[in-house]
């Protein structure tokens, strides 16, 4: 697919591999019912949300280019969010945690190209259309809320995560689409809850991802603004939601102050939610997610970020105080006898960078068979290595064409020709030898002359170690890809029909013309689709304010009410409808 970037600048500095993840809206395929529920949706949030969001909600709808009457097509979300310097994208379903921060980072909202069901419309487990861009969209236009989404996305994109993070989303997404498919197959669906039930009672320790997930629901999806006791929904989870956005407000449903302790508290997708954090002001939000930073391996480094980093067994970046940085799979890493990095061991494919730029010459391909060095200070010296003057570099033998003798306090040892030395803003990075030899105080061998040249990385220390490469577009990183993909019905001849019907009214509500046709709508309704409701609640609709057929208007609303006392699940759906009929809503 051609990359579109709606002449937003957000957009257009997406990096390649986010990019692999977007997909085209395909307005076309969004049905009169899908149409009918947006509309439906987006009248129910202005009628109720307009005491219960919080303030910027209702005007922010409009700054994110959204309207009650359509679902928004990509160019006018982009057109409206670029003048608050965000963009969107379209994307197929859940995507990797991971991705979804970064593209946080670059201020672009991910937004699911579907739509939920008729008969999900008050709530749907799968990420749909609704929920992302008329949940989050709208409060993207608080300046303070903003900067903590963006400011979230940039340390999650850093957040290690572990094998056992990706069977869950796995588990999650294909249990999202299963329920969101119109026909699921019971024991296919079964077999998925408890598929999503088994990842989250065997994730051992949580990883950093998954309590930054954590962190990320209970903010970004369901938080709450304001006092304990009068709280405003900021949560896009619950801003998409027209059932919980009302549920979530009584009693039975907990309110407790938003602090770092909510990073305890697990979520269930799929379930309504136990309780609900409450934040004072958006700049808390900051505060606590500044402290669970803290105690992240990107901020940490040493030999803590190092155990992440091998546990997690996917590419990562280490980087050493002098500023280089080193971009691999880590398999193994050393420690000195106060516990410090020693040595560190990439296997596979690696790649050096500095200020997240790869090195001329030092890319996979040349770096192919992996990565070591030592890491620490030199014995006998107080001054880092790699800030070294030319004098000191020259009293152990690092000189071009001169053999070095390197003592690490480590009690590693190295000997080797000096063939380059690479500085930057004086300092240190690297050092390549001929003719090396490498062995740890034990004299274990930990490089050979006969493997080669031999490239050093130079620092004191480790002082950060996070997720993914430096420099992703040189490293050419494949983000993961999901093993499902979202289902697309087929419609049927007799589920066409219904579509015809549903625009039909549409057509006469937009042109202000055909009412003539309404009573033949009804009666094709009646005769094909008795179980509709939405169909039949639009066209009273046009009736009661064209003040027309009135006897018509009676019947209808009699039907109406008679389903929503014989189906519970539809009571509420079908009166807020008929409130709405006599209550009015206006963009």
């Amino acid at each position: 697919m051609d990359f579109e970037d709606f002449n937003n600048p957000q957009v257009a500095a997406l990096p390649n591999h986010l990019r692999q993840y977007i997909v085209g809206q395909h307005y076309e395929h969004y049905t009169p019912i899908d149409q009918a529920v947006w509309r439906y949706i987006m009248r129910q949030k202005f009628s109720y949300l307009t005491d219960v969001a919080f303030y910027p909600y209702i005007p922010g709808l409009v700054k994110a280019g959204l309207t009650i009457d359509h679902i928004p097509r990509l160019q006018e979300m982009n057109h409206a969010l670029a003048k608050i310097g965000w963009g969107a994208v379209t994307v197929d379903g859940f995507i990797p945690p991971a991705a979804f921060m970064e593209y946080q980072a670059y201020k672009v909202l991910v937004i699911a190209a579907d739509i939920r069901q008729l008969k999900h419309i008050e709530y749907t487990p799968a990420p749909d259309i609704i929920h992302e861009s008329a949940g989050h969209a709208p409060i993207i236009a608080d300046p303070d809320y903003h900067q903590y989404l963006s400011y979230f996305g940039s340390i999650g994109a850093k957040a290690m995560f572990s094998a056992q993070d990706y069977e869950l989303y796995e588990a999650i997404r294909a249990l999202s689409i299963l329920k969101e498919m119109p026909d699921a197959d019971p024991i296919g669906l079964k077999n998925a809850e408890e598929q999503v039930a088994y990842w989250q009672q065997n994730m051992g320790e949580p990883s950093e991802m998954a309590l930054l997930s954590r962190l990320h629901w209970w903010t970004v999806e369901y938080g709450l603004i304001g006092t304990l006791e009068k709280p405003k929904i900021y949560g896009a989870g619950l801003l998409s939601s027209i059932g919980e956005s009302a549920t979530c407000m009584q009693p039975h449903v907990k309110k407790l102050w938003y602090t770092p302790e909510a990073v305890n508290y697990a979520y269930d997708i799929t379930q309504p939610q136990q309780q609900l954090f409450v934040t004072p002001t958006f700049q808390n939000l900051i505060a606590v997610l500044e402290q669970f930073a803290d105690k992240m391996s990107f901020r940490i480094g040493g030999s803590y970020g190092l155990q992440k980093a091998v546990e997690s067994g996917n590419t990562c970046t280490v980087v050493y105080s002098s500023g280089l940085q080193v971009s691999g799979t880590l398999t193994n890493f050393m420690k000195d006898a106060n516990g410090q990095p020693a040595f560190i061991k990439l296997t596979g494919p690696a790649a050096l960078a500095y200020a997240d730029k790869q090195l001329n010459g030092h890319g996979k391909d040349y770096h192919k068979d992996g990565f070591s060095s030592p890491v620490g200070r030199l014995k006998g010296y107080d001054t880092p290595f790699e800030d070294f003057n030319r004098d000191e570099l020259l009293s152990v033998g690092v000189s071009v064409g001169e053999q070095a003798q390197l003592s690490f306090e480590s009690g590693i040892n190295l000997k080797g020709i000096v063939k380059t030395l690479l500085v930057k803003n004086g300092k240190t990075l690297l050092i390549t030898f001929e003719d090396c030899t490498v062995k740890s105080a034990d004299g274990q061998i930990l490089f050979d002359p006969a493997w080669g040249v031999y490239d050093m990385a130079v620092g004191e220390s480790i002082i950060s170690v996070y997720s993914g490469a430096a420099d992703k577009n040189t490293f050419e990183e494949i983000g993961y890809s999901p093993k499902t993909s979202t289902y697309h019905p087929t419609y049927s001849e007799q589920k066409l029909n219904l579509h015809r019907l549903y625009q039909r009214v549409r057509n006469c509500r937009e042109q202000k013309s055909g009412y003539d046709r309404l009573p033949y709508i009804w009666d094709q309704l009646q005769q094909d689709f008795p179980q509709d409701w939405l169909c039949a609640l639009e066209v009273l609709e046009i009736l009661d304010h064209k003040n027309d057929e009135q006897e018509l208007a009676l019947i209808i609303t009699q039907f109406l009410k008679d389903k929503a006392a014989a189906l519970p699940e539809l009571k509420k759906l079908i009166e807020d409808g008929l409130y709405l009929i006599k209550h009015p809503v206006e963009q």
